[in-house]
Parts: C-alpha cells; sequence; structure tokens
C-alpha cells in the first residue's frame, strides 16, 4: 500500500503561512515563496536577538556618557571612578538612573569622583 502525504503536507504548508502573514504579495499566498520568505526571516531574527544585545549596551553608554558629560565627567572616568569605589551598578541601570532620577545620578557621579581620587593620590 503506497503512503499518501495529504495530511503532513498540509499541516506544513499551513504552518509556514501561518508565519508569513503579513508579508507583501506573493511571499504571504504562495507557498514556495512564502517559505524562502520564511526561512530568511528566521534566520534575520535568530541573528538579531545577539545584535540587539550590542545595541542596547550601545545606547545605555552613550545615555550615560551624556549624563555623565552634564556633571563634567566623561563616560571613561565616571566607569573607572566607580570601579575604584567598588560599586557593583551595570550599565543598565546607570543609563536607567541617568534618563529618570539626574539627582541619584549626580550622586552616583560624585562618588566616582571620590573613587577617583582615592585612585590617584
Amino acid at each position: 500500500m503506497r503512503i499518501k502525504r495529504g495530511s503532513n503536507r498540509v499541516s506544513r504548508r499551513k504552518k509556514v503561512l501561518k508565519i508569513s502573514k503579513g508579508y507583501f504579495l506573493t511571499r504571504r499566498n504562495a507557498y514556495r515563496m512564502a517559505k524562502l520568505q520564511v526561512e530568511r526571516s528566521l534566520q534575520f531574527a535568530y541573528r538579531d536577538r545577539r545584535t540587539r544585545k550590542r545595541t542596547m549596551r550601545s545606547l545605555w553608554i552613550i545615555r550615560i556618557n551624556a549624563a555623565a558629560r552634564t556633571f563634567e565627567i566623561s563616560y571613561s572616568q565616571l566607569i573607572a571612578g566607580l570601579k575604584a569605589a567598588g560599586s557593583e551598578l551595570d550599565r543598565k541601570a546607570l543609563a536607567d538612573m541617568a534618563v529618570r532620577d539626574t539627582e541619584a545620578f549626580g550622586e552616583i557621579v560624585k562618588l566616582a569622583k571620590k573613587g577617583l581620587a582615592s585612585k590617584t593620590a
């Protein structure tokens, strides 16, 4: 008796076409084109889940640097001072503090400046 692939084929195609919802023209309707686009999209998604971590870190650094310069200290000096002072704040928390609570960030900057002074002395 021969094997017919009816239900398997249909379910596989439905799965691909469901994922391709929202694509443009035949990339949404035609199985062959949709399959190519879905595979490509999944590759981009996999790659960009890692890229997002890099871009977020660089955004945090930009925000910290901008806020630090309003207190007349550079980003690198701020981080060096915090390490010397023994602070365990990460960049994500510092960036959030720089945007939302500038007074607390100012206190952190003072701590970093003390750390730098003790490091050089």
